[in-house]
């Protein structure tokens, strides 16, 4: 695949301080090739880096919003396997697109507009916050293709559902509805179709205006609470309040309580 291609196929744009990264593979329901995941991996480290970046976007176009993955695009393979193959392979390329949505400095919405299937529900999955449109689907499809989930799926469920309900969308892998995922506790809000763009426009924007670095900490705090004892997570709350302090946001937001005023927050 050309650079052109890859472009055409993960449309990007900033606005207003929001990344917007779009699938726009309609006609494979925007199933990801190897070129589309690593552009979609490069934009997340750009949007970590660049202080014009305050929030992020992901969505697609058509009626999927992922439908897993699509190795055509993969590195090819001479030869016969050998043993350590398909991990590495899953290491360079599942888990990598699933921790850089983990590991972006910049709060990540997923907008999803239609179906979410295997690497693409995890897609959405990993992201801070969720908004789907009532006509989206969730499927952990691997069981289908009986294969183990992979693209951190056993990491992400059991800790937004608990292992039980993990459990059960993993083994039968059913099509679970936007409302259904709601009710899980998967998604945090269900829109119609119309909506969804101008819900997630909403959403994003706000959190640009917000005070970037505290919502970095805090992204990093609540995703590394679930790893270890309550010590190592009080000691990391400290340590990542006073990191905080020293932020231009953080004085500004003190500043404009003691005077009664609305804070204009710079990301600084």
């Amino acid at each position: 695949m050309n650079a052109g291609d890859v472009v055409r196929e993960v449309q990007h744009r900033t606005e207003n301080g929001v990344s917007w990264i779009t699938l726009n593979r309609p006609e494979a329901m925007n199933a990801v090739t190897w070129d589309q995941r690593e552009r979609v991996i490069a934009l997340l480290a750009d949007a970590s880096a660049d202080p014009g970046v305050r929030s992020v976007v992901i969505t697609a176009t058509g009626k999927g919003f992922c439908a897993g993955a699509d190795l055509r695009g993969a590195p090819a393979n001479d030869g016969e396997r050998a043993p350590g193959d398909v991990a590495r392979t899953i290491r360079r390329g599942a888990q990598r697109f699933i921790a850089a949505v983990l590991d972006c400095e910049k709060p990540v919405i997923a907008a999803v507009n239609g179906t979410a299937a295997g690497i693409g529900a995890h897609l959405a999955f990993a992201c801070d916050l969720v908004l789907a449109a009532d006509s989206a689907r969730f499927i952990e499809v691997f069981v289908r293709r009986g294969l183990v989930p992979d693209g951190g799926g056993a990491y992400l469920l059991p800790r937004l559902v608990g292992p039980q309900r993990a459990k059960e969308l993993m083994f039968f892998g059913d099509a679970l509805s936007a409302g259904d995922a709601e009710r899980l506790g998967l998604v945090n809000r269900v829109v119609a179709p119309g909506d969804l763009e101008k819900t997630a426009r909403e959403w994003s924007e706000r959190l640009a205006q917000g005070p970037t670095r505290a919502l970095a900490l805090t992204k990093e705090l609540v995703n590394s609470s679930l790893d270890g004892d309550r010590a190592a997570a009080f000691a990391a709350e400290a340590a990542a309040q006073e990191i905080n302090m020293t932020t231009s946001d953080a004085n500004e937001g003190v500043a404009s309580f003691v005077e009664r005023r609305v804070p204009r927050y710079r990301g600084l």
